[in-house]
């Protein structure tokens, strides 16, 4: 084998017996040193001598070729075969190799800071070897100095402004299409004024859509179009014309597009990218001769019934496509969505089909992203209304999680109203929205559970979903686009859904009402300081259904005419205040078109007895009468069933000077009440005073 010496056997007989008895001899002779023992133990039991070439050989087997000088040992012997093994020499110059590691690892250390020095030089050469390397250098120190702007004086910011349009003006197309100077740009749009940042637009004309595919430079589109200048959007938005349906396919220009089409375009350029979606026909030839641009497909579908089919194929394939590509957050989508879900008919088998594409998306971000805006509620509210039983449930299990969330929305709370309204299956209704809603069930309310009622109450949205059953579809909660929705639900569910509207909604109320009642009981000086928080007072005790125990939350706002509390007394002389007494005195609501008060749910209230009779105990009757409350009082003489009229009538006659004095409005002190009688005095004691005769 090379590389290896084997020792000679010599003897006179050469027989196997006498060899076996020669090998088993130890060998005498002085002991071999370690390095040769190390050596002799790399085989069985042959010694192996390392050769010269061990030190280069990339193996690391204990093996080594042989080197020249060993083959010639090796020959040697070959005819010196008593010599017996010849002893490896350990030399001194292995010794010094060995004992010098750390030089070895000093030059490595050198030679790669070397190696990074030159790569370091190499890299500024070849940035320096770019177009506009020097006026992007110094861009880049400006930009480093201006984008600290607490740290930056005024005066100096201004300088640098300067100095940096002057660099980049006549550049800005070689800027922008780089992730680090395209940052210097959008610094200077930031900080320029509005002639400089036309400039800037001006010069960029006809790249915004290369912009809006770069992955870093379409954030200055963003910086252009947030000072919503006009000027610069009506440069901006044409230019996206034509390519609608390859740009909201492209990973980084889509969300730029919907940004436009949400946040700046006006309802004319919203209408011409809308309607590209129906077909390349729409990208290619634009309306003309009209005065107006329409994105509505019902309006083109009655134009041009002819091409229902393709606008519809085209449509729904664009849809799915993005449905299929989790692209599912886009506005325009939404929109596009709810113009196919409006011209299906019900029953079809594009209806079929349009709903399994709204339930197929198994993590539910689909139906999730729809909830929040506009026309993305109202296509879950068409789907809640034209659904099965099992396709409403299937919906309402998506929104685990997020009821909360929906409530506080501008948009996602229409479908907890839909919901409330076409689903036959109360109870579930009850165990999927209302425990996320109010939390649980009990007149011994919980702090974090009444904090979260009380945040509801008295938020512009959130409030919605806890009074709409109390309400219905009023104007006093809601907008009259959200009315305009449920009336048009109402019409749907009238062919999909089997239970009475009256019967659901006392259901739902039975649910509902216990934990709302218990948090006025306990928390009504808290509402009564805000308008929100009256109505929700009022609505709730004149709507909760029967049998409910109202008692605990009357005695409560009973008690808050007690208070010496100075900030309960204020609240209470608050016109919000007032109109919460005096429709719960007279019973009932005031209804405009009939000029009468509608009784609340049966059993009466009796509130007008148990508030005079506070009043008289305390001896403020007058004082209301005079005072902030003075339409209480008002009230109180003409709600139906007011055991105590005779005498408080006779208590106002026995106070007639003070009530005159306060219709002159000289007993006004309160400021609250002054800026409500706006100099003309006490308009309530003076209706008193007429009721006097």
């Amino acid at each position: 084998m090379p590389g290896i010496k084997r020792k000679a056997i010599s003897g006179s007989g050469g027989s196997d017996q006498n060899t076996k008895k020669q090998k088993a001899i130890p060998r005498q002779g002085p002991t071999p040193s370690a390095a040769v023992r190390d050596l002799e133990t790399a085989t069985d039991s042959d010694p192996i001598i390392e050769s010269d070439s061990t030190e280069h050989s990339g193996d690391d087997d204990g093996v080594s070729w042989p080197s020249d000088d060993d083959s010639k040992s090796q020959q040697s012997d070959d005819h010196n075969p008593d010599e017996g093994v010849p002893l490896p020499e350990i030399s001194s110059q292995k010794d010094t190799k060995a004992k010098t590691p750390s030089k070895e690892s000093n030059s490595l250390s050198t030679s790669s800071k070397e190696a990074h020095a030159k790569q370091k030089v190499l890299a500024q050469e070849r940035r320096a070897a770019k177009p506009n390397a020097e006026s992007i250098a110094r861009t880049k120190k400006l930009w480093e100095r201006l984008r600290r702007k607490s740290h930056v004086p005024l005066e100096e910011r201004k300088k640098l402004v300067a100095e940096l349009f002057d660099i980049i003006t006549g550049n800005v197309k070689d800027f922008v299409l780089k992730h680090d100077s395209v940052r210097v740009v959008q610094t200077a749009i930031k900080y320029a004024n509005r002639d400089q940042r036309r400039t800037i637009a001006q010069e960029l004309e006809g790249e915004y859509r290369s912009l809006a595919e770069s992955r870093y430079a379409k954030f200055l589109l963003g910086k252009l179009l947030v000072h919503d200048d006009k000027e610069i959007r009506d440069l901006i938005v044409p230019e996206f014309y034509g390519h609608v349906r390859r740009l909201i396919k492209h990973p980084e220009a889509s969300w730029i597009l919907d940004d436009i089409y949400r946040g700046v375009a006006t309802p004319s350029q919203k209408a011409s990218l809308l309607r590209e979606w129906y077909g390349a026909e729409f990208a290619i030839f634009k309306a003309r001769g009209k005065a107006t641009v329409t994105g509505e497909l019902q309006s083109i579908l009655e134009e041009h019934p002819e091409k229902r089919k393709p606008i519809m194929h085209a449509l729904h394939d664009l849809i799915n496509l993005l449905v299929q590509k989790k692209m599912t957050g886009f506005t325009m989508l939404h929109d596009a969505m709810l113009q196919y879900f409006l011209n299906i008919p019900a029953g079809s088998a594009e209806m079929t089909d349009y709903m399994e594409l709204l339930k197929g998306d198994e993590e539910g971000d689909l139906l999730k992203n729809l909830a929040f805006t506009k026309s993305g509620a109202h296509v879950v509210c068409l789907a809640l209304a034209y659904g099965t039983a099992k396709d409403r449930k299937q919906i309402l299990k998506v929104y685990k999680g997020t009821i909360a969330a929906l409530a506080y929305d501008a948009n996602g709370h229409r479908v907890l109203l839909a919901a409330y309204d076409v689903i036959d299956d109360t109870v579930l209704t009850s165990k999927s929205i209302f425990p996320e809603l109010i939390g649980k069930s009990s007149s011994d309310l919980p702090e974090p559970q009444t904090q979260s009622l009380l945040s509801a109450a008295i938020h512009l949205n959130a409030r919605i979903p806890l009074l709409y059953l109390y309400t219905g579809p009023s104007k006093a909660i809601l907008r009259a686009e959200d009315i305009s929705l449920l009336h048009h639900i109402h019409q749907i569910r009238t062919t999909t859904s089997k239970k009475d509207p009256a019967t659901r909604r006392t259901e739902l109320l039975t649910h509902i009402s216990p934990t709302l009642l218990a948090l006025i009981a306990t928390h009504a000086g808290t509402l009564i300081q805000s308008s929100f928080g009256c109505q929700f007072i009022t609505e709730v005790l004149l709507s909760c259904p029967a049998g409910s125990d109202r008692g605990p939350a009357l005695s409560a706002l009973i008690e808050l005419t007690r208070s010496p509390d100075l900030a309960t007394k204020q609240a209470l002389n608050e016109p919000s205040a007032g109109r919460m007494l005096k429709t719960l005195v007279q019973g009932g609501r005031y209804n405009p078109n009939t000029r009468s008060v509608e009784p609340a749910e049966p059993p009466a209230l009796g509130f007008h007895d148990a508030l005079y009779a506070s009043l008289e105990e305390q001896g403020v009757v007058v004082d209301w009468a005079t005072g902030g409350n003075s339409f209480v009082v008002v009230g109180m003489l003409e709600a139906e069933g007011f055991g105590a009229h005779a005498a408080l009538m006779e208590r106002l006659r026995k106070g007639r000077g003070e009530l005159e004095e306060g219709a002159r409005g000289s007993r006004v002190e309160e400021e609250v009440v002054r800026k409500n009688a706006g100099g003309k005095g006490n308009r309530g004691a003076q209706l008193l005073l007429e009721k006097l005769g």
